[in-house]
């Protein structure tokens, strides 16, 4: 087995589990570090036992190389795939999941994800993506590590090149753009213009009354530049959790369906938002969907199974699914 195959291997399945950021980011650096060195010198420093002097390298990962370079499966590696062959399989939803050909939100390490855009990209086409849209944070998240404009314009240029290697997978460019207390967008209208996907989300105020967020929420969705609202409620069920966000459904949605903005079925473990009631009134409202991983980690992109699961519970039509579009197709509705 190649070993940086099999490190990378691992730090997927770490992040598919949500394992701890300093155990992934291990493996994926020894991965690098592997890959970057010269045809035989890791089975040389095998031999001379000097694989652990290399910068990013520790015990552990020494242990996965010398395994792989030996010829065998290893032995953390076959342990995480049992791990991962035991779990539940989620059931519902095949038919929708086997139909879908990419994903509208996915993050990288340019904002809060945790790796490079290449790692990110090259795994979405590795999971039979068609094409995946990169949508870092806009500005005012600055917790997130925001793209200023400047940034962005650079992302964009850095995903002109990569799409010249990755022919057919296409890299869609795009962005979570913050919903403002006003409903504006937290990017340049003109540079919104020139992305491919905008994703339209709340990450502040979260309970505002429920009339200003419902006209903030409307605004939002009515932008001519916006194709996705994503996480319409903004609650999270682990730890101490988080309320949703309060609003009028109703008319949010009905905005959604007149605009032709698809509301996000976010895979998150942890968002799993919107709720079941909430994703048929959007159902019975006529909006589009997009089935989306909001993956910070190359690992958590393997998330969209559950969503077409919650999708299938509440009626979703297969064909109001953006995510089971073709890219030109994607394209053409959101411009």
């Amino acid at each position: 087995m190649d070993p940086v195959t099999a490190l990378r291997r691992i730090a997927f399945l770490l992040e598919r589990s949500q394992a701890a950021t300093y155990r992934v980011k291990a493996f994926r650096t020894a991965a690098a570090a592997v890959d970057a060195m010269a045809a035989g010198e890791a089975a040389e420093r095998v031999a001379s036992k000097s694989l652990e002097r290399v910068p990013g390298i520790g015990p552990r990962t020494a242990e996965v190389i010398r395994e792989a370079l030996a010829g065998k499966t290893p032995g953390y590696l076959d342990r995480l795939e049992k791990e991962a062959a035991a779990e539940p399989p989620v059931e519902a939803g095949e038919d929708l999941f086997a139909r879908l050909t990419g994903d509208c939100h996915m993050h990288s390490d340019w904002s809060d994800g945790g790796s490079p855009i290449e790692e990110m990209g090259r795994t979405a086409a590795e999971l039979g993506h068609a094409w995946a849209v990169l949508t870092d944070h806009s500005p005012r998240l600055t917790v997130a590590k925001g793209l200023s404009p400047e940034r962005l314009r650079e992302q964009l240029e850095v995903v002109e090149r990569l799409n010249e290697e990755w022919a057919p997978f296409r890299l869609l460019t795009g962005i979570e753009c913050d919903i403002l207390p006003d409903g504006s967008l937290d990017q340049e209208d003109e540079l919104l213009e020139q992305l491919d996907v905008v994703v339209v989300s709340v990450h502040s105020k979260l309970r505002m009354d429920p009339a200003p967020m419902t006209r903030r929420l409307e605004a939002a969705v009515r932008h001519p530049r916006a194709d996705v609202l994503g996480h319409c409620t903004g609650r999270l069920l682990d730890g101490r959790g988080r309320p949703e966000s309060r609003f009028d459904a109703d008319r949010v949605f009905a905005a959604c369906a007149e605009a032709g903005t698809a509301v996000e079925i976010n895979c998150r473990p942890e968002r799993q938002d919107p709720p079941l009631r909430l994703l048929r009134a959007a159902v019975a409202a006529g909006t589009l969907f997009a089935i989306d991983t909001d993956a910070h980690a190359p690992g958590q992109l393997d998330w969209q199974r559950s969503g077409c699961a919650r999708a299938e519970e509440c009626g979703v039509p297969a064909d109001r699914v953006v995510t089971t579009w073709s890219a030109e197709r994607l394209l053409e509705w959101a411009g």
